[in-house]
């Protein structure tokens, strides 16, 4: 064996990854904002009222990193942490009226990015994709568990 991965889809998958995150990141850095921040600013922006650790969870990072991400966005103005009532241990996340507006602004283009990446898939070639993709999920969360 020559030390080389031969499984030709997991380097395509892993290829494509890169070259997406590449072009989301170049577009991130016209707003001056890194592909993280904008992961948690979209997730408040569809979400809205988020705990750090719910953030997190949707994003896949740790609560580490996440509140490090938290303390730029809200040095930035983006976003604006808030005490929970009824549990003073939680903390929620929401956007700030700037967060709002740059949203409002980045959001429509990310969606034109996204589409366009995919563009070149007809309606059953998307579909086809999405399944195959979840099929290895499952396999791999299989895989996890046991």
């Amino acid at each position: 064996m020559d030390g080389k991965c031969s499984n030709k889809p997991f380097l395509a998958l892993m290829q494509t990854t890169k070259a997406i995150q590449d072009r989301i990141r170049l577009e991130m850095a016209k707003n001056n904002i890194s592909i993280t921040e904008f992961s948690v600013l979209e997730v408040l922006y569809l979400k809205g009222k988020q705990t750090i650790q719910q953030i997190g969870n949707s994003i896949l990072i740790s609560s580490g990193s996440m509140t490090y991400v938290i303390d730029k966005l809200e040095q930035k103005g983006y976003l604006n942490r808030n005490a929970c009532r009824e549990d003073r241990r939680v903390i929620h996340i929401t956007l700030s009226d700037l967060g709002l507006q740059l949203m409002e602004t980045i959001m429509p283009i990310h969606q034109d990015l996204v589409n366009n990446m995919f563009a070149s898939l007809n309606y059953e070639e998307e579909q086809s994709f999405v399944k195959l993709l979840k099929k290895v999920m499952k396999t791999v969360e299989a895989a996890a568990s046991s």
